[in-house]
C-alpha cells in the first residue's frame, strides 16, 4: 500500500520578483501585488504518494474556485474591494480581477474570431471607471488581465457606463469591447465590473461563463496576480466626445429657430451627480448649450461619496434636489446615480420623478414619437401604468425583474416583428431601441429635456411634470424581505424550492383568488417569468407575479416574489387598490403558503409575520 505525506503550500510569492520603473502604472501595480500577497491566506492542501506525484485536494480548489463564481452579479461582477464593511471580507482583489479581465479578453478574441472567420489581431479593449478609491489599484489588475490576453488596452479615466459602451461605436474610438468599472449605488466599499461589445452588454449566462474560466484560472495559480506589465495602457479623452455627441443630439432634433446652437439658453438646470461620474453633464453638456446650471450639487468626484448615495432611488438625493430646484424656481432638477446610466429628475413644482413615475414620463414622450408601440417594464409596477400606457395607446408588457432581462425582452420583441422602443425597470435602468439598446441614464434626461424645450417653443407654460399629471398611484404597497437559512452556497437552490413551491400551490388552486400574471401578446407567461415564444430566454434568477381577486372576482392588487441575485434572501412585492389589501395578501401568503407547505422553516420570515399581525413595517 502506498504511504503518503501531506503538507500545506501558501497560495503566495511563487513568481520571479518583479522589477518596475517610477512610472504611476507600474507604481499601481506594486501597490495591488502588495495587497495581494499580504492578504491571501488560503492554502493549497496537497497530497503526495510514494510515486511523487502531487494532487491538489479537491475541496480546497473548489473553495477558490467558488470565490470567484460568488462575484457574478446577474450580468455583472460585484464584490467588496476595501475593508470597513461590517460581516463582510474584501472578495474583489486584484488577483480575482486580472483573471476576470483575462477571461473576457480571452472570450472577446474567441468571439471575433468566430464572427470574422479568421484569426484576428490587436483586438482592442477599453476601461472606464467611476470614482471609487479602489478604482486605481484594480484598474492595473484590469490592464494586466487584458495585456495577458493580448488585447490593446485604453484607458479612458472618470468616464460613465454608457459611454464605456459608445466607446465601441463613435469614431474614430470604436473599440471592439469595453469595461466599466463600478458598483452603481452600492457603498464605496464595493466595486464591480461590467462588460460590453458593439452588440451592447453581455448576458448573465455570458458573463458566469467567462466568470467559471477565471476561477479555474485562479485556483490554478500559485502566483495570483501577474508581475508583468509590458506597456501602459493608452490613455484617451473619450469623454469629452461623448459629450459632444450628447450636444448634437439635443441640438438637432430641438432645431430652436432662433439660437440652434445654445437651445437651453433661458432654461435654469439643477444637476446633482452626488459625486459620482455625472459632473460632465453640468459643465460639457449643459453650459454648452446655454443653460443655467446655478445650484447644481456634488458635481466634484469623489469615491467616499460623503454627501449622500449616489441614487435617484434614495430620498435624501431626491430631496436635496428638489429643494435646490424649489429655491432657484429652476425648470428641471437631474439626479444621476454613481456611473450615469440611471436617472431621475424633479419638475419645476418640485416633484419627483422616479420608478412609475419617469416610466410614465418616458413612455408619454416615447409614444407622441411611436403611437401604439409595446413598452417593457419589469413586472413590479403598477397596474395604475399599466393603464397609464394602455390609455395611449400603448402596450405594456411585463417582464423579469433586472434591467439586463428587460432591456433584453425588447431585443427579442423586436426580432419577432413586435415593434418595442422603450424598455425601463423601476430602479430608473431606461434604454430605447433609438439608442442602441443601451441604458443610459444621461440618454433619457436628454429625451426629457427636449421634449421640455418644444413645449415652451409651442407655447406651454407647464413643466415637464403635467405629462404625467393625470397618472394615479397604487393605493398600497409594500416591499417585505425573507432571509434564507442556509450555507451561502446552498442559498440559492433553497430559495429556488421555495418560489417554486409557490408557484405550484397557485398553479393546484390552494392559494383561492391567486393567479399566474400573464402578458398575452408579448408571449410571457407563467407570472411573467417564462417566455412561451420559439427562443425562450434564459433564466438568471426565480421570480413570479400574481395577479389577486376577491371573492367577486374583482382584481385586487398582486403580489411578486423573487430571488435576490445580490444577497440570500427573497423579496416579495405587493400592491393593492383597496384599503388593507396588502396586509391580507400577506395573511394569505403567510398562513395558507409558508406555514401550510412548510416552507416557512427553511426562512427568516419575522418582517412578513409583523406585517401581517400590524399592518406596517415600523
Amino acid at each position: 500500500m502506498a504511504s503518503t505525506s501531506t503538507s500545506l503550500i501558501p497560495l503566495r510569492g511563487h513568481g520571479r520578483k518583479a522589477s518596475f520603473s517610477s512610472s504611476p502604472a507600474k507604481t499601481a501595480l506594486k501597490k495591488a501585488l502588495r495587497f495581494s500577497f499580504s492578504s491571501r491566506s488560503s492554502v493549497v492542501i496537497c497530497v503526495k504518494s510514494s510515486s511523487g506525484a502531487v494532487k491538489y485536494n479537491e475541496v480546497v480548489v473548489d473553495e477558490e474556485m467558488d470565490k470567484i463564481r460568488r462575484l457574478q452579479n446577474g450580468s455583472d461582477v460585484r464584490g467588496v474591494a476595501l475593508e470597513g464593511e461590517k460581516g463582510r471580507t474584501v472578495d474583489l482583489t486584484p488577483p480575482a480581477v486580472e483573471a476576470i479581465a483575462e477571461s473576457f479578453g480571452e472570450w472577446i478574441i474567441k468571439a471575433l474570431q468566430k464572427e470574422r472567420g479568421r484569426p484576428v489581431e490587436d483586438v482592442t479593449v477599453s476601461l472606464g471607471k467611476d470614482p471609487r478609491i479602489s478604482g486605481a489599484s484594480l484598474s492595473v489588475a484590469v490592464f494586466a488581465g487584458l495585456a495577458r490576453a493580448g488585447c490593446l488596452t485604453f484607458d479612458l479615466g472618470l468616464a460613465t457606463t454608457p459611454a464605456c459602451f459608445m466607446s465601441t461605436l463613435l469614431p474614430p474610438f470604436a473599440y471592439d469591447a469595453s469595461i466599466m468599472m463600478t458598483a452603481s449605488h452600492l457603498p464605496y466599499t464595493r466595486n464591480g465590473l461590467k462588460f460590453f461589445t458593439k452588440k451592447g452588454g453581455l448576458t448573465s449566462p455570458e458573463v458566469e461563463e467567462i466568470c467559471d474560466k477565471a476561477a479555474h484560472k485562479y485556483a490554478n495559480r500559485l502566483t495570483k496576480v501577474s508581475t508583468m506589465l509590458n506597456s501602459p495602457p493608452k490613455k484617451v479623452d473619450f469623454m469629452r466626445a461623448y459629450a459632444k455627441h450628447l450636444r448634437d443630439i439635443i441640438k438637432e432634433r430641438v432645431n430652436h429657430p432662433i439660437h440652434y446652437d445654445t437651445p437651453l439658453k433661458g432654461f435654469q438646470i439643477i444637476v446633482n451627480a452626488g459625486n459620482g461620474s455625472g459632473g460632465f453633464f453640468t459643465w460639457d453638456v449643459l453650459d454648452q448649450l446655454g443653460a443655467d446650471t446655478f445650484g447644481s450639487l456634488h458635481l466634484n468626484p469623489d469615491g467616499m461619496f460623503p454627501n449622500h448615495i449616489p441614487n435617484p432611488e434614495d430620498k435624501t438625493a431626491m430631496a436635496l434636489t428638489r429643494a435646490a430646484v424649489l429655491e432657484n424656481t429652476a425648470d428641471l432638477g437631474i439626479v444621476f446615480d454613481t456611473d450615469v446610466d440611471r436617472s431621475g429628475v424633479v419638475d419645476n413644482n418640485g416633484n419627483p420623478i422616479n420608478g412609475d413615475k419617469l416610466i410614465a414620463l418616458m413612455s408619454a414622450v416615447v409614444l407622441k414619437e411611436h403611437p401604439g408601440t409595446t413598452i417593457v417594464t419589469d413586472a413590479r409596477t403598477s397596474m395604475e401604468l399599466t393603464r397609464f400606457i394602455t390609455d395611449r395607446g400603448g402596450h405594456h408588457c411585463l417582464y423579469r425583474v433586472g434591467y439586463r432581462n428587460v432591456i433584453d425582452k425588447g431585443v427579442h420583441l423586436n426580432q419577432d416583428g413586435v415593434e418595442t422602443h422603450l424598455m425601463m425597470e423601476t430602479s430608473g435602468h431606461g434604454a430605447l431601441k433609438e439608442n442602441y439598446f443601451l441604458d443610459d441614464g444621461a440618454y433619457m434626461v436628454v429625451k426629457i429635456i427636449i421634449e421640455m424645450v418644444r413645449m415652451r417653443l409651442e407655447g406651454s407654460d407647464e413643466g415637464i411634470g403635467s405629462l404625467i399629471k393625470d397618472l394615479e398611484e397604487p393605493l398600497e404597497s409594500i416591499e417585505l424581505r425573507m432571509n434564507i437559512i442556509s450555507e451561502p452556497k446552498y442559498a440559492k437552490a433553497r430559495g429556488r424550492e421555495v418560489i417554486e413551491a409557490f408557484r405550484s400551490y397557485i398553479e393546484e388552486g390552494q392559494l383561492k383568488g391567486w393567479e399566474l400574471d400573464a402578458c398575452g401578446d408579448c408571449w410571457v407567461s407563467e407570472g411573467c417569468l417564462v417566455d412561451s415564444n420559439d427562443s425562450p430566454a434564459a433564466i438568471d434568477a426565480h421570480m413570479y407575479r400574481a395577479k389577486v381577486s376577491n371573492e367577486k372576482n374583482e382584481e385586487i392588487g398582486w403580489v411578486h416574489i423573487r430571488q435576490s441575485i445580490h444577497n440570500p434572501n427573497i423579496a416579495i412585492n405587493m400592491q393593492s387598490s383597496v384599503p388593507g389589501g396588502c396586509q391580507l395578501m400577506t395573511k394569505v401568503f403567510r398562513d395558507k403558503f409558508l406555514l401550510a407547505s412548510g416552507m416557512g422553516k427553511t426562512l427568516d420570515f419575522s418582517q412578513v409575520d409583523k406585517y401581517a399581525r400590524l399592518g406596517k413595517m415600523g
